[in-house]
């Protein structure tokens, strides 16, 4: 498909119709659910099952990279100006014909528009979670989480769709591939804060331990973006050994300048030509201590968080993710790249920034134990007060 070809609207209205059609189903679940409550009990579950359809639309993104679909139609927002593989099937099997183990067959075109239809699902969710919350602030009544957080989420939904139009028009460009990556987690934070507030009530922290919160968080969100960058390069056989790298502990071919020039296509290197090795093995080593320096972090955080009861069920959930995320990464490693492994580490990265988020958002800090924190208003909700915190 031609250059002129790479953006075709005209199944843009039954994308919509279909995706409007799939999220029929969990809006038919929520009302049915909650017929006998209220609004804002019937707007708490859309937002918990718009969450997790989140989740697993993050995960089946991982899934679409990790399978080579991300080009399996070749144009947006259809395939080959069709709403579905059904209708391009002639210009798929000449593709496949072609090059059998190229972008594009029917097994990669249906992947990547079953991510598209689930994309366009959660969108139309967030779209009627959004005008519920409007609705809502008209009528006076209150939700858990304000309306402008609904917005966000929305103006951020549309945002992420065309980051996905980029992803196809600029042929997996790393840069843009990475920020759809982290944009999906993103949306699932955007969607864990308005969840979250619901159901919790906020906890009193030492203020060192709410900065050490935040640090950790920081460090996370670098690590995350790191990951990214090693799997949208296809850097992550680099290194097939573990703990050394090509059997040294720091192997001196290595070219971070190449490996981390953001603004680049997909496998080219400085002067037109392909990305080095030494390059890629840079940026899998960045991973690795970037790995290292995260779970000791993680591991720290806990520790201190488990002192205060409130939190110590999030605490030991960061240990189990922190665990998670060494097996899989070693696994990618040493297993020569399962698809299993690769994408259930891309799903601890879900898990941890759910983890990070929902500890960022029911703790507040404090000059010391027992002393709340000045505000010019007082909080929405109690806050918990510290047991046993250091």
């Amino acid at each position: 498909m031609d250059n002129a070809a790479l953006v075709n609207l005209a199944p843009l209205a039954r994308l919509v119709v279909l995706g409007s059609v799939i999220a029929l189903g969990p809006l038919a679940w929520v009302w049915m659910r909650t017929r006998a409550d209220g609004a804002a009990k019937r707007l708490q579950v859309l937002t918990l099952l718009t969450l997790f359809l989140t989740f697993d639309l993050v995960l089946f993104g991982a899934f679409t990279r990790l399978t080579d679909s991300g080009l399996g139609c070749p144009d947006w927002p259809g395939c080959y100006g069709s709403a579905s593989p059904i209708g391009a099937q002639g210009e798929i099997d000449a593709a496949q014909r072609a090059l059998p183990s190229g972008p594009v067959t029917q097994a990669k075109a249906w992947i990547e528009m079953l991510h598209r239809y689930l994309a366009t699902a959660v969108g139309v969710l967030i779209t009627v979670l959004a005008l519920a919350h409007w609705r809502l602030h008209r009528r006076g009544e209150r939700a858990a989480a304000s309306p402008g957080w609904a917005a966000a989420t929305w103006v951020w939904v549309c945002i992420q769709g065309a980051f996905g139009a980029f992803t196809v028009t600029l042929k997996l460009y790393p840069l843009v591939v990475s920020a759809h990556l982290l944009g999906g987690l993103a949306l699932l934070a955007l969607l864990a804060v308005q969840a979250d507030r619901a159901r919790r009530r906020s906890v009193a922290v030492d203020a060192g331990l709410r900065r050490g919160l935040v640090t950790v968080a920081a460090l996370a969100l670098m690590q995350i973006a790191l990951g990214g960058w090693v799997s949208t390069n296809y850097a992550v056989l680099a290194c097939r050994d573990f703990p050394t790298c090509q059997g040294q502990w720091w192997p001196e071919a290595l070219d971070f300048a190449q490996g981390f020039a953001l603004l680049r296509p997909l496998g080219v290197g400085q002067g037109g030509g392909w990305l080095p090795f030494e390059a890629l093995t840079a940026i899998h080593l960045a991973h690795r201590v970037g790995a290292a320096l995260l779970l000791a972090a993680l591991l720290a955080l806990s520790w201190r968080l488990s002192s205060v009861v409130a939190l110590r069920r999030l605490a030991w959930g960061l240990v189990g993710v922190a665990a998670w995320q060494l097996a899989t990464g070693i696994a990618n490693v040493v297993l020569d790249w399962p698809l299993a492994a690769a994408v259930g580490h891309t799903g601890g990265a879900a898990v941890l920034v759910l983890l990070l988020t929902a500890l960022l958002g029911r703790t507040q800090g404090v000059a010391r134990a027992g002393r709340a924190p000045r505000a010019a208003a007082p909080p929405a909700t109690p806050a918990v007060p510290m047991h046993g915190a250091p």
